[in-house]
């Protein structure tokens, strides 16, 4: 993959904002999806200091549920990560550690999905996600 367009709008064509998920890069010597952390990308912007361009990101930090994969799908299990006072816990990290988009599909279990929930509210109406490894090859090798 050449490149990839992640995302992070308040209004997306003139519709509801847009803000994506990705892996980042913590371990590169650890296998797959263990050297990786998932963020929700919030905002873009860059910072100058001593002529020195950083790219950056505001992200929102997703925890991995458990030591291994679901036995049923395959899919690692993650869920939001929060501060001490309850609000989404959130960090500044450069573009290079960002690895690729992730996808992420909420755990509904025994609920039923109400017929009102838009893709835009998605990732905001569950408390876990599975991080699909099979929306395309390029994901598989990742998050094995």
């Amino acid at each position: 993959m050449f490149r990839e367009r992640i995302r992070a709008v308040d209004s997306w064509r003139r519709g509801p904002a847009r803000h994506d998920c990705v892996f980042v890069q913590h371990d590169p010597d650890a296998p797959g999806f263990r050297g990786l952390y998932v963020a929700r990308v919030r905002h873009f912007f860059s910072i100058r200091h001593n002529k020195t361009h950083f790219p950056c990101a505001l992200v929102s930090w997703y925890s991995t549920i458990g030591t291994t994969p679901c036995a049923d799908t395959g899919m690692w299990k993650v869920e939001p990560d929060f501060d001490n006072m309850g609000n989404l816990a959130m960090s500044i990290i450069h573009l290079d550690s960002m690895v690729r988009g992730a996808h992420l599909m909420g755990i509904a279990g025994t609920t039923r999905i109400p017929h009102h929930l838009t893709f835009d509210h998605s990732l905001d109406a569950f408390q876990g996600f599975y991080v699909n490894k099979y929306i395309d090859h390029h994901a598989h090798e990742y998050a094995f």
